[in-house]
């Protein structure tokens, strides 16, 4: 991507999200970072000088709006970056509403909604929106039935956004990482009552080179999805 851009980001304060903030913010592209809350807020500012914040929760979809209409967005979006997600793993016999539509607010309506929002900005820069999926959003296991339905329905997202907005020059990436070392990975483990051990893993930093590559490519070419695998 020529020239500095402006980034919005969800999930930059860990894991792959982190990773790419610090790509993007080192090269000196500007960066929208958005947090769950205030504290939140406060903290990204800290760890990524000069980056702008924006508050909502995830996890409230329909709040979204009325959040976002109380602050000040970017006059222009060059990226739009779901990274931000939420796994509980469980059967389908134990699972409960609240813990499906918990993830599948965080991991689709959320993003869907936040789409919906900075469309207009990405449709004048002729953008870029990339969605973090996971390899569970096309292969679902056993215990893994909320997350992977909330990924299947990402990727349908995804699909169905690049078909609208190709006539406006939007492109639209899907990533879908393997297991990746960061907090959820650990929450996973626990969850699944392993051990857990990062450096089986893949980096976070391999997963936002593949993300940049796919953000700098020029304009005649589109990735359009990504599948990242553990190399060991």
């Amino acid at each position: 991507m020529a020239g500095m851009a402006t980034h919005v980001i969800t999930g930059a304060g860990s894991g792959i999200g982190a990773a790419v903030a610090r790509r993007l913010h080192a090269r000196g592209d500007e960066l929208v970072l958005h947090a769950r809350d205030a504290g939140r807020a406060k903290e990204l500012a800290a760890e990524f000088p000069g980056a702008r914040t924006l508050v909502g929760d995830l996890a409230d979809p329909d709040r979204l709006s009325w959040a976002l209409s109380h602050q000040t967005l970017p006059e222009r979006v060059d990226t739009l970056l779901h990274i931000a997600g939420v796994v509980d793993l469980g059967p389908v016999g134990e699972l409960t509403p609240k813990t499906w539509r918990h993830q599948l607010n965080v991991n689709l309506v959320a993003p869907a909604e936040l789409t919906r929002l900075f469309l207009p900005q990405l449709r004048t820069s002729r953008g870029h929106v990339v969605f973090v999926n996971s390899g569970a959003g096309l292969n679902a296991h056993a215990d893994w039935s909320a997350y992977a339905a909330s990924k299947h329905g990402l990727k349908a997202l995804a699909d169905s956004l690049r078909h609208e907005e190709h006539p406006n020059g939007v492109r639209v990436t899907s990533v879908y990482p393997g297991r990746t070392a960061g907090p959820m990975q650990a929450r996973v483990h626990q969850q699944e009552g392993k051990e857990y051990d990062a450096s089986k893993w893949i980096d976070p930093e391999s997963v936002a080179t593949t993300i940049v590559m796919a953000l700098d490519l020029p304009r005649d070419a589109e990735v359009n999805d990504l599948t990242v695998r553990p190399g060991r």
